[in-house]
């Protein structure tokens, strides 16, 4: 229990930091640009999801909030776009390492099946949860799928996860705000459980 405490502690002075330099960022003149960045990133080969960034802009500037939702919507369709062309044009040469870095190059192989029947709800499903969006934008150009319906499922599934989570910010700004300070610590192990557990998921498919 003690070490647990001792964690938390600097688990919370940790996500506090990050969090307090978020909040100025936020309010940067090139804030936008850098969500544009994560969420692009994101998409195809980086880890940490966008929301990272997000949350904190929308609390500092809410007058802006369908503005954010809107670059993170469209920066994350366009990184996933990015994933599908390494899907296509270099699996061997970048989408295998990146599947095999993440610990799913022997599992991928599975998804094929699925991709030809359930293509869209694959997509979709990714981009509204803690899924690893980029490893189905990466096997959706892999197993060539319909770029229409990938568009699609991209720009619902992303729009609706971004501007809801932006709705609520909006809605609700300063008692979230309040509550996301006084509950940090838990709140980031949460988040950081629920993205592991995004990434392990696939594991067990």
């Amino acid at each position: 229990m003690t070490v647990f405490k001792s964690f938390y502690n600097w688990f919370h002075h940790f996500a506090k930091s990050v969090y307090d330099w978020m909040i100025n960022l936020a309010s940067s003149p090139h804030a936008l640009f850098w969500l544009a960045l994560v969420a692009f990133a994101e998409s195809s080969f980086f880890p940490i999801p966008p929301d990272i960034m997000l949350i904190p802009m929308v609390l500092a500037m809410p007058e802006k909030a369908w503005r954010i939702a809107g670059v993170a919507t469209v920066a994350s369709v366009a990184g996933g776009y990015f994933g599908y062309v390494i899907g296509v044009y270099f699996y061997d040469l970048i989408a295998a390492p990146i599947l095999e870095f993440y610990g799913y190059l022997q599992q991928f192989h599975t998804f094929e099946d699925y991709y030809h029947q359930w293509g869209a709800w694959i997509v979709f499903g990714a981009g509204i949860t803690p899924f690893p969006y980029k490893v189905i934008t990466i096997a959706s150009g892999v197993v060539r799928l319909d770029l229409l319906t990938f568009t699609v499922a991209s720009v619902l599934a992303r729009g609706l996860r971004f501007y809801l989570v932006a709705w609520l910010l909006k809605k609700y700004g300063e008692p979230m705000k309040a509550f996301i300070e006084k509950h940090l610590g838990m709140l980031s192990i949460l988040f950081l459980l629920l993205l592991i557990g995004g990434f392990a998921a696939v594991k067990y498919l």
